[in-house]
């Protein structure tokens, strides 16, 4: 039997919750939730440290605690949610396939349906370390779940490969346990994590970060042993000669996140090349007719808070597309010089909104600038940039009507010797709260 839904939300995490909030919100009654784990909060419930909830809330909330402030809305506004439900398939009609103990074989027809899945680790098979395959690799967030859901330590010796948020975070949670951690090496010469995570977490603990230097053999056969660590040139390849033996139990593994878009692809949703993620216009909307995305599915957020707030305007999407409200056409925006990606990649309406985008390297006292049919439309100053944090930037309505209807827009760094004086007039620093 196929059940018809106006909105079917994959995923019970943040980005799931606040989408099917925003969905009622804006007028939406018969949304949908469906999550895979036995619980919603998807990943918070995991996360114990605090720091959530500062731009959302204006307090600091533990990740569980953030995740209830929207489960307590969702059972407010009575939004039903099947739990232990795996989806299997999306069609491009919007047909959701998915099976559950409870509920057997699930069919569902959507109006739209909103992208939720998250993210997952990337793991050792990826990175291709010799060495054998002894107990003791881990990747930061299964340690994390270990440490704080289960109760168990994945060692005590530990090595940490790669600068990443969760990583970062585990270091600490890993010596108030007791645990010794020798080191977090990092391939590049800049942390792919946030600098309050470093300060925190690594600074306030002494724990060494070696930037340019990687792990390039693991040493034991039935537990890990011990690591060799090597210094890289600037391709990222072993320098001959800088290896170092680390005696160590653990090595833990938080070398980058992967957006979970297999669903996505079986609908025909494009992906982006450098994000992992759908390619969106700026409520989300993907390629195919009322399928959007958000969170982590969609892009690797370093801060929660902007999740439920992409969710927010996915779930207003969804809900505009439901009442015909939607408009076609619209310009490409393209990444260019300094800039790795953005997201959306597509704008279409004429109303204020975010562009979010991460640098490719570290940048000093410069200028993201906003080049369209061959002008500067918009430019914003910034002392600096970083790729481990995510930046957006709010287009104004006024900026947004002198594009044209068609073409693509760039955005891209450029140093302050480089600014041009006539640009001037268009600038607008972050002291002027733009």
């Amino acid at each position: 039997m196929v059940r018809d839904v106006d909105v079917a939300v994959i995923g019970g995490g943040p980005a799931g919750l606040a989408a099917a909030l925003a969905c009622r919100e804006n007028g939406i009654e018969d949304v949908l939730i469906l999550e895979r784990d036995n619980y919603l909060g998807g990943i918070l419930n995991q996360c114990i440290h605090n720091g959530f909830g500062l731009h959302l809330f204006g307090e600091e909330l533990t990740g569980p605690e953030y995740a209830q402030r929207f489960i307590d809305k969702v059972e407010k506004e009575r939004i039903p949610y099947l739990l232990n439900t795996m989806v299997l398939n999306i069609t491009k009609d919007k047909m959701v396939y998915a099976i559950s103990p409870k509920e057997g074989i699930v069919k569902l027809k959507a109006k739209a349906v909103i992208l939720a899945m998250g993210c997952r680790e990337r793991t050792s098979g990826a990175l291709m370390i010799p060495g054998t395959r002894p107990a003791g690799v881990y990747t930061a967030g299964m340690a994390q779940r270990l440490v704080n859901l289960e109760g168990y330590m994945p060692g005590r010796e530990i090595v940490i490969l790669g600068s990443g948020d969760i990583g970062l975070i585990m270091a600490r949670r890993l010596v108030w346990e007791g645990a010794n951690v020798k080191m977090v090496c990092e391939l590049m010469p800049y942390s792919t994590g946030l600098q309050r995570n470093i300060r925190q977490c690594l600074d306030d603990y002494e724990i060494p970060l070696k930037f340019n230097h990687t792990v390039v053999q693991i040493h034991g056969k039935d537990r890990v042993e011990g690591v060799t660590i090597a210094e890289v040139d600037k391709d990222r390849h072993p320098i001959p000669g800088s290896e170092e033996y680390v005696a160590c139990d653990t090595l833990l593994l938080s070398v980058g996140l992967i957006p979970e878009n297999e669903l996505s692809q079986s609908a025909g949703v494009m992906l982006d090349k450098v994000t992992g993620g759908p390619i969106v216009d700026e409520y989300r909307h993907t390629n195919i007719p009322g399928i959007f995305a958000c969170g982590n599915v969609l892009q690797v957020h370093d801060v929660v808070d902007y999740v439920s707030q992409e969710a927010e305007i996915a779930g207003k999407g969804a809900a505009l597309y439901i009442k015909n409200k939607f408009t076609e056409g619209g310009v490409c925006v393209k990444a260019g010089a300094g800039v790795r990606y953005t997201v959306p990649q597509i704008i279409r309406s004429k109303e204020s909104f975010e562009i979010f985008f991460r640098v490719d390297d570290i940048y000093i006292n410069g200028s993201i600038v906003l080049n369209h049919g061959g002008k500067v439309i918009y430019s914003r100053k910034y002392v600096q940039v970083t790729p481990g944090k995510m930046e957006k930037l709010r287009l104004p309505s006024n900026v947004l009507d002198k594009m044209q209807e068609g073409g693509s827009m760039e955005i891209r760094w450029v140093n302050a010797e480089e600014v041009a004086e006539n640009d001037e007039a268009c600038m607008h620093s972050v002291s002027q709260g733009m």
